[in-house]
């Protein structure tokens, strides 16, 4: 079956063909530009860890996570921009698609720089909440400082890939982070030793890849697409909310995350600089195993939205299905891999103590939570485009809250830093079924809606 389009309509290339196909190719090409990136933060710490100072590697722990609430923002402001986007398209509205992607771009903006002047005035405050005392303090203040500023660039760059996947242009999107991966993996050695600049090197090199990112997006949306409408002033209220009903409860979705992280670094914090160096170098090693499940939520997004918005409800439920299939195959794979290589990564980072302890559990047990983890990112994606974001926002805080806080206190309790990793991957098994479930009878509901409707 084949479309075509008419003049001024893009066409819903997500409502036809095989739906694994475009799982497939938009998660691959999405991961390889995400972990594209995730590889250059991982050797990023590998540069510190080499300067021989734990504390570094600890600051740059703490750092992550105060960084991650600023990226939360950025995501959510992604997600409503591409769930907006692609349903337009698939009503075939190609007007009201280019109109909400200049507007999600203008918001997305105001909203960054109204964090960041509010992030800066308590960089300090955020390290030590979650346990940064002394030099690491210093050290993790310091970065802040410098690449907090540079968050409406990061906000732009996520908001620019989004718009792209909405179409479709999947090697568009991945272009956009490879851009990024690139430009730090040339500056990040050249600054960090060769001008031996440390910790303000990684900085720099940091802010430099955010902005090359907007400026690559950008020229791909505007010049390849020309996917840039005109706000219109009688719809700019109706348009502002149409983003924010999604925007906002995905926003506070995605706080959800670094919240439960901010949490754990806290509960490492306990076990002293050794076990937040380590946590540290397990948050680089996840993302980097496991970066087409992170890709997938951000690629199923536009495939979903879509087929809602040509009432494809048959291709909504395949989606979700391939989406499942493809997690169980790829998390078994990465696991097994962690497992052959941990002796490896321990001395990779120069780990000792409880840092070698941490990735050694980390690579033996805790990887194979990324099977529920998943799942629920899977499920997130589903509501967020098909019009309950709430949803996604009441499981991910149940996740991080219900389902990490008392999970990782016992674990602490009995089995010190490597029981906090137990803790947070035991507990999300729970609200992984309960997404899964609530999701398939989300679909059914809307289905028998439509169907009553017409």
């Amino acid at each position: 079956m084949s479309r075509t389009t008419t003049a001024g309509t893009r066409d819903a290339k997500f409502t036809y063909g095989s739906t694994m196909r475009h799982v497939l190719v938009m998660t691959s090409t999405g991961s390889v530009g995400l972990i594209a990136i995730f590889l250059v933060d991982f050797a990023n710490l590998f540069y510190i860890a080499q300067l021989g100072i734990e504390e570094l590697a600890a600051a740059i722990g703490y750092a992550g996570t105060v960084m991650f609430f600023n990226s939360a923002i950025g995501i959510g402001l992604s997600i409503a921009a591409s769930a907006s986007v692609s349903r337009r398209i698939g009503q075939g509205d190609t007007k009201a698609a280019y109109r909400l992607a200049s507007m999600s771009l203008i918001i997305s903006t105001l909203i960054s720089f109204v964090v960041v002047a509010g992030s800066l005035a308590f960089v300090e405050d955020f390290a030590r909440l979650l346990g940064a005392t002394g030099r690491t303090l210093e050290y993790t203040v310091h970065f802040l400082y410098i690449v907090v500023p540079s968050m409406p660039f990061l906000v732009g760059a996520m908001v620019l890939s989004a718009l792209l996947r909405s179409v479709g242009d999947a090697r568009g999107a991945m272009f956009v982070t490879l851009s990024s991966g690139f430009v730090t993996a040339i500056l990040d050695p050249i600054l960090i030793f060769g001008f031996d600049m440390g910790l303000t090197g990684a900085a720099f090199a940091s802010v430099t890849s955010r902005v090359v990112m907007v400026v690559a997006g950008f020229y791909l949306l505007i010049v390849k697409h020309r996917m840039f409408g005109k706000p219109e002033i009688s719809k700019t209220v109706k348009d502002t909310v149409d983003l924010f009903k999604v925007a906002v409860p995905a926003m506070l979705t995605n706080l959800a995350t670094p919240a439960g992280s901010a949490w754990i670094i806290s509960e490492m914090a306990q076990f002293g600089d050794g076990a937040v160096a380590g946590f540290a170098i397990v948050g680089r090693i996840i993302p980097v195993a496991f970066g087409a499940l992170f890709a997938l939520s951000g690629a199923v997004g536009p495939i979903i939205g879509q087929n809602f918005g040509a009432l494809e409800f048959d291709r909504l439920g395949k989606v979700v299905r391939d989406s499942l299939v493809l997690i169980v195959i790829y998390t078994l794979a990465a696991w097994g891999l962690l497992f052959v290589l941990q002796e490896q990564l321990v001395q990779f980072f120069n780990a000792e103590g409880d840092s070698a302890s941490l990735i050694f559990f980390f690579c033996t047990f805790a990887a194979a939570g990324f099977l529920f983890n998943a799942a629920l990112f899977v499920t997130n994606a589903v509501f967020n485009n098909l019009g309950f974001p709430v949803y996604s926002m009441l499981f991910n805080w149940g996740r991080a809250t219900l389902g990490t806080i008392p999970f990782t206190i016992v674990g602490a309790y009995f089995y010190q830093a490597n029981g906090v990793l137990a803790g947070q991957a035991i507990g999300g098994v729970v609200f992984a079924f309960l997404a899964q479930y609530v999701c398939w009878r989300t679909i059914e509901k809307i289905r028998q809606e439509k169907l009553a409707v017409a």
